[in-house]
């Protein structure tokens, strides 16, 4: 599954330590390099983990960090700093930080936390009663879907089968899934439906969810991925 780390931090040469270190086919780095630029992209973006420096050229980023545990409580933010006395270890992790890493750090060590953290929070997601992002909502246990239209958000009515397919395809965000896979995970392997069957219930989800249709992306040749990042 597909997840996205912010790094709020003005040097150049520690964004490409954290680059090397944790970028790959399965996680996107976002860079902002003060206060400013990463409080849009927190506006604009959806991420699974934010890497904050304490000292930036617009302020120090206690009060951002707290600004995040007040709007999105459940993201996991890390303090990646220079400064390592006690104090300011103890003010991050009273603002609601999560880990507190000082640099120099290894670059190894950095990988093994962020990852290990991202593999909690996917678990905690996928077991979660509901699934939101800017542009989608799917409750599990009322089987209600609202999807963006406008400034609002609208009640979805979905079949059974359809709600099946949407919350099968959310908790794979930005994973391809093949239609095969998919005939054999919906229906079962000893029912004798065709692949391209697939293609006409997602067609009738996608006319279902309307503005929000692209949620769902075609991938030519394979099957389908979902991308809720694709509408924002």
């Amino acid at each position: 599954m597909h997840q996205k780390v912010l790094l709020v931090e003005d040097s150049k040469e520690i964004l490409r330590i954290v680059q090397q270190a944790i970028e790959g086919p399965v996680l996107t780095l976002d860079w902002a390099g003060d206060l400013l630029e990463a409080k849009e992209y927190l506006k604009k973006n959806q991420y699974d983990l934010v890497l904050l420096d304490v000292e930036l050229p617009d302020g120090n980023s206690f009060n951002l960090c707290s600004e995040i545990q007040t709007n999105q409580p459940k993201l996991p933010i890390f303090f990646l700093t220079a400064h390592d006395n006690l104090s300011e270890k103890v003010m991050a992790f009273s603002v609601g930080a999560d880990d507190y890493i000082t640099k120099p750090f290894d670059s190894l060590e950095l990988k093994a936390r962020v990852e290990g953290k991202l593999k909690k929070q996917e678990i905690l997601k996928q077991s979660s009663d509901s699934l939101k992002w800017n542009s989608i909502e799917i409750d599990k246990i009322s089987q209600e879907v609202l999807v963006k239209e406008g400034d609002e958000m609208v009640s979805v009515e979905l079949t059974a089968l359809e709600f099946k397919l949407l919350t099968y395809f959310a908790m794979r965000v930005e994973e391809v899934v093949d239609r095969d896979t998919i005939l054999n995970d919906i229906w079962g392997k000893d029912v004798h439906v065709y692949s391209r069957s697939v293609d006409t219930h997602v067609s009738k989800l996608r006319k279902k969810l309307g503005p929000s249709a692209g949620v769902i992306e075609s991938v030519h040749g394979t099957g389908y991925k979902f991308s809720p990042e694709a509408l924002s």
